[in-house]
């Protein structure tokens, strides 16, 4: 599914799009379990067990509960006792604090190439009452129109309503939307049943390029599709999609 124009509007999700957890997941785990006198558990055994337990989470509704059994099986998997709930409370503010995430590379560059073009931006993201602070201390916060999460409209990644939400604050129809993700199945199709345009993100996956096919620009190199989706592998590529899609200069 080629992008196809009139395109005014992107929108991101966040994690695994914007951000990554710092150096890890269970780097971050451990380092506040030392605090609390939680030792001998290694971020490799944390990341295991996160790994375990976030494809396990079905149904999960971002709140503090739902993440608190999420960090409780982690750690379980791994082989700790149960945290205590001053240390689990610890552990949800850290990720709270920019230096927990990681931005990026292209980001900040494919940000600011979008929004010279006039492209109103957004996020729509499933996450909880932490994310909107996190973006204004990454200096994110500044280049979107809107930031719809999950946890303040009440319909998570991949109920459409989430999308419409975003097409309406950014003022655009739904058609006239590209939203940019790392999962098929809340972002992609989540994007699809509400008649937006999508875009997914692989960084690291089979349809990331390299070498010379990368360094020749990403013009010369067909984008690869899969389930009828273009996949890009860096967000600057998103800039080539859209001019396949007979768009140049401003977008209006």
């Amino acid at each position: 599914m080629k992008l196809h124009r009139p395109i005014t509007a992107v929108t991101f999700d966040v994690g695994g799009t914007l951000i990554e957890p710092w150096p890890s997941v269970g780097h971050v785990y451990a380092e506040v379990a030392v605090r609390w006198g939680i030792h001998g558990v290694t971020p490799e055994a944390l990341n295991r067990g996160f790994a375990a337990a976030w494809q396990a989470r079905r149904p999960f509704d971002h709140s503090r509960a739902a993440w608190q059994r999420i960090v409780n099986q982690t750690f379980a998997t791994a082989g700790a006792a149960r945290l205590s709930d001053a240390c689990f409370n610890a552990l949800y503010e850290r990720f709270a604090q920019a230096s927990a995430w990681r931005l990026f590379d292209d980001v900040l560059p494919a940000l600011e190439a979008l929004a010279a073009r006039g492209l109103r931006l957004g996020i729509v993201s499933n996450w909880d009452e932490r994310l909107g602070p996190l973006l204004v201390t990454l200096g994110l916060v500044k280049y979107f129109h809107a930031i719809i999460v999950s946890c303040e409209v009440a319909h998570p990644k991949p109920d459409r309503q989430i999308f419409l939400r975003a097409a309406a604050e950014l003022g655009c129809e739904p058609a006239a939307l590209v939203h940019v993700g790392d999962s098929v199945e809340e972002d992609l199709d989540g994007a699809r049943a509400a008649r937006l345009q999508a875009v997914l993100i692989d960084r690291s996956g089979p349809h990331a390029r390299h070498g010379e096919a990368e360094s020749a620009g990403s013009a010369e190199v067909p984008p690869p599709y899969v389930g009828g989706y273009e996949v890009i592998s860096s967000l600057m590529d998103l800039q080539a999609s859209l001019e396949s899609a007979g768009a140049s200069g401003h977008l209006n």
